[in-house]
């Protein structure tokens, strides 16, 4: 039996959460000024023919900023100098913000089809190669095991107060996002990355880094998703920008999973993305004048 136009139309359409997101007061402006910011950017005579070098600073960048909420704060020339990324705690966390900038460019054809196994290469690459040696690495935490964020130390970035959710509902709510990523949205890329960003952060699925790989989720989205293919808007610094009070009363609001605390978590993910996008710009502009 042929299909009508109209028994198509009357067929249940998929529940899209996400797209729902994009309608609460606020986020249309803030998709809207991410678009037009990165748009800018984009157009900068510079991108012509140096847009390599742009993306490699802006993955600098973002990594000193992802590290920074973190607790290694460092001056982004420190980062740049340095080649030891070993020697104690902060080195360590620092030197896994960096290899996850390099890998999540990698994992952009996988993330689609399996964000878990993502998530997974994404938490070894960050605590495997950081000399995490406990059993936890590159999978999510069983029932009592415990959290921290950057190994060696008592630092969890805004995570410290929010309730810790057990094994049983991190592997649920991951399996949910996973199913979400996988389905595909009409969300716009801001909103969808701002929620993987933020749910991980909410879940902390691994035994430690879960700040870096959020972050590193977010990137994934950002780029994947055509907002930002080059990879020159670097979020995580527009997040280390803003502070990590700022980061963490935001946080605060996506976990009261209330529509304004959607709304102002959404927001405050494109802010981010927007002062990234004003990193590169200054890139660009001292490319252009031969200042770097």
């Amino acid at each position: 039996m042929s299909t009508t136009a109209s028994d198509a139309s009357s067929a249940p359409r998929r529940e899209d959460p996400l797209a729902a997101l994009a309608s609460l007061p606020g986020v249309p402006g803030a998709v809207d000024s991410v678009r037009n910011a990165v748009d800018r950017v984009y157009g900068h005579r510079v991108m012509r023919r140096r847009s390599n070098e742009v993306t490699s600073e802006a993955a600098l960048r973002a990594a000193r900023g992802s590290a920074a909420l973190s607790g290694a704060d460092w001056a982004l020339e420190e980062v740049r100098r340095r080649t030891d990324f070993g020697a104690e705690a902060q080195a360590r966390t620092v030197g896994a913000a960096l290899r996850l900038t390099a890998e999540s460019g990698q994992m952009l054809s996988i993330w689609r089809q399996s964000p878990v196994r993502v998530l997974a290469r994404l938490h070894l690459v960050a605590a495997g190669k950081a000399g995490v040696d406990d059993g936890t690495v590159g999978r999510p935490r069983l029932a009592g095991e415990p959290v921290v964020e950057a190994p060696g130390t008592d630092i969890n970035g805004p995570l410290t107060e929010a309730p810790l959710p057990g094994a049983a509902e991190v592997a649920g709510r991951l399996d949910g996002l996973a199913q979400l990523v996988i389905a595909g949205s009409e969300a716009p890329a801001l909103v969808t990355a701002a929620i993987v960003h933020g749910e991980l952060l909410a879940l902390r699925p691994f035994g430690s880094y879960n700040g870096l790989v959020a972050r590193a989720a977010e990137r994934i989205v950002l780029i994947g998703s055509g907002l930002d293919p080059k990879s020159i808007c670097p979020a995580e610094a527009g997040h280390a920008e803003l502070g990590r009070a700022a980061y963490a009363a935001a946080f605060e609001a996506y976990v009261s999973a209330t529509p304004d605390g959607m709304a102002a978590w959404i927001a405050h993910c494109g802010r981010a993305v927007e002062l990234g996008v004003r990193e590169s710009t200054a890139v660009c502009e001292a490319l252009q004048r031969g200042a770097a």
